[in-house]
């Protein structure tokens, strides 16, 4: 790790943090980063250690087991667990902050005492189910419905590409309350994968993030008991923005890894690589590419911590996640393709992490809101403060 990566830290709290998590990733997480991305396999034994660290409960509070980090904490613990294996940084930062958080914001006390303990601990992992074949970026257009009867909800429908769909012990599942054509009205409901008809589908066979068990879930006639109703009757769009602002910067925080993991890769394969009689570190090109990748890196850190900054002071930060999410992604892809580009013909090798990262970075610009939606939730922010 570089000296500039951290003096941009606010303070040494977070040095301590980073040097801790970074200790863990290379431990545990490097040595099996390349084998179970290949495989396609979920780190199970390391995931254990994890849990016991307390990833799986960064912001809950300490009454209820967590370890009450502050946003910028918890956006290091991603960015260095994303750094050396993002398939598992994506797997925490879904959990604690697309699982956990409604929960934190929006549950009942009696949901909190019962479900934040075992999230946080991570005796249960969780995951956000929004997406369907019908809708994406059209969040509000949702078909699973949930119907009540006496006292349970039945819930009908498919949700799709639902990280951590293979392993969740619990997921959020939006579904459509009010069946109005002209004004459909969606709710959230905490579904546990041990309730009857609920099911899992195959693993995705996906390009990048293999060591993530992504899958579909299938709702039929799921029983969900109707103090499982997370938030109220038709607040379905409301948690699911709220969520999704949160959401964004855990996976710019994933982005960032991606894209320091590749610098320091690219740093240390030029520095080794001899072309000419001499290292390609030396070359004007290459340094700069690498001179371009630490810029925009430290840009998106700052950009980045600017947003946790404003969630923990209790200001807006919907908008400033979107400019992380999507500026962090996009030199996530921009980096991962110049660290290829930097190893040449080696970088198209699996043999070098650097393939695996570049195949990774791609999906940041996609998921949580793809970057087209970012301009659009940014754009419109900007606009609503214009006073003509």
């Amino acid at each position: 790790m570089g000296k500039n990566t951290l003096q941009i830290n606010p303070n040494t709290k977070h040095k301590l943090i980073r040097d801790s998590v970074r200790h863990f990733a290379e431990t545990e997480l490097a040595p099996i980063a390349a084998e179970i991305d290949r495989k396609a396999t979920f780190p199970l034994a390391v995931i254990d250690k994890m849990k016991a660290l307390n990833y799986f409960g960064l912001q809950v509070p300490r009454e209820f087991g967590g370890a009450a980090m502050d946003s910028i904490s918890t956006a290091i613990v991603v960015e260095e667990i994303s750094r050396v294996c993002a398939a598992v940084g994506l797997c925490v930062t879904v959990h604690n902050g697309v699982a956990v958080y409604p929960f934190m914001k929006f549950a009942t006390p009696e949901q909190k005492k019962h479900y934040l303990p075992q999230l946080a601990s991570g005796a249960m992992i969780g995951a956000f189910s929004l997406t369907e074949a019908n809708a994406g970026s059209d969040s509000a257009s949702v078909e699973t419905t949930a119907v009540k009867k006496k006292k349970e909800y039945i819930l009908n429908g498919t949700k799709i590409f639902v990280t951590n769909g293979g392993i969740c012990d619990l997921a959020l599942i939006f579904a459509l309350t009010g069946f109005d054509p002209k004004h459909p009205q969606s709710s959230v409901f905490v579904v546990e994968s041990k309730y009857a008809g609920f099911l899992r589908g195959e693993l995705e066979d996906l390009c990048g993030m293999r060591a993530n068990p992504v899958s579909s879930l299938f709702l039929e006639d799921c029983c969900v008991p109707e103090n499982n109703l997370l938030g109220k009757i038709g607040e379905g769009m409301k948690i699911g923005l709220a969520t999704l602002d949160n959401g964004r910067i855990g996976v710019a925080a994933q982005a960032l890894g991606l894209a320091q993991g590749a610098l320091e890769a690219a740093m240390k394969y030029a520095k080794e690589r001899q072309q000419f009689k001499k290292p390609i570190a030396s070359l004007q090109t290459i340094q700069n590419y690498i001179a371009d990748m630490a810029t925009e890196i430290t840009a998106a850190r700052l950009l980045l911590y600017h947003a946790c900054s404003l969630k923990d002071e209790g200001a807006p930060f919907g908008c400033e996640a979107a400019m992380a999410k999507l500026y962090c992604s996009q030199v996530a892809a921009k980096s991962t393709s110049m660290a290829v580009q930097i190893h040449g013909g080696y970088g198209y090798s699996k043999e070098y992490d650097v393939e695996r990262y570049f195949r990774d970075a791609k999906v940041t610009e996609i998921y949580e809101g793809t970057s087209e939606i970012q301009r659009m939730v940014i754009a419109r922010s900007m606009l609503s403060q214009l006073i003509l």
